[in-house]
């Protein structure tokens, strides 16, 4: 696991009591992708001719990666999945979900302003996913994050996903600022556990994919929307 500890800074720090760099969560914190999520996997379980889930039974299963997805929405139809049919389930999932991006995907209140407003002050953005990277590089491509953010980091085979902070710490070092200077936005557990293991404050945006409230999740901070985030930050 590389710790970009030792990274060095990049010129001139924001001002206003803002920090150097913030990284964010994709689904549930800047994007509402369930309704597509939901479309993917119901279009799997159809080709096994079992019944489609809610868009609300699907809500509850995202965030940790496809892998988990699958095995969840194969298990709500009472078919637990083998290591082997979990593997092969996945590699048939991953064009169907390729198909299902941007379709019935929409921006979350403020995201676009957002990023905008905090990359005019000269903070330094990332994207941190566990969405696979080139479903993660294309939504940023299409809602336009790609002009504010400085750094995308979705889901590859040799970093661990969230919860583990390799995937921060990773997003870190391209962005060349040591994590004593970060903060993570997110929306659930998995972004409040890798903040931690990673050091780093971390925000909850509520209302995200979890069943539980936003404080359940112990982070520093919780705003309604992104809208709030900015002041959040320089209360930190």
């Amino acid at each position: 696991m590389n710790r970009p500890d030792a990274a060095a800074p990049v010129a001139g720090r924001p001002g206003g009591g803002l920090p150097e760099a913030v990284l964010f969560d994709l689904d549930g914190t800047l994007i509402d992708s369930v309704p597509d999520i939901a479309a993917a996997t119901n279009e799997l379980l159809a080709r096994h001719g079992l019944e489609p889930l809610g868009v609300d039974e699907v809500r509850l299963m995202v965030g940790h990666g496809v892998s988990p997805l699958v095995r969840r929405a194969f298990a709500a139809r009472s078919i637990p999945l083998s290591a082997d049919g979990l593997e092969a389930r996945v590699t048939e999932m991953m064009p169907i979900y390729g198909r299902h991006l941007v379709n019935l995907t929409t921006l979350l209140p403020g995201a676009s302003a957002c990023l905008e407003t905090l990359a005019q002050a000269g903070v330094r953005l990332a994207v941190v996913s566990n969405k696979p990277m080139p479903f993660t590089r294309a939504i940023c491509d299409h809602y336009g994050f790609s002009g504010h953010v400085a750094a995308v980091q979705g889901a590859e085979a040799h970093l661990a996903k969230k919860p583990a902070p390799d995937m921060l710490f990773a997003a870190l070092a391209v962005l060349g600022v040591d994590r004593s200077g970060a903060v993570m936005v997110g929306d659930g557990e998995a972004d409040v556990q890798a903040a931690r293991a990673a050091g780093l404050p971390v925000v909850v945006v509520r209302g995200g994919y979890g069943a539980e409230p936003a404080e359940t999740f112990a982070p520093d901070l919780v705003i309604d929307d992104l809208s709030a985030l900015a002041e959040a930050l320089r209360r930190l």
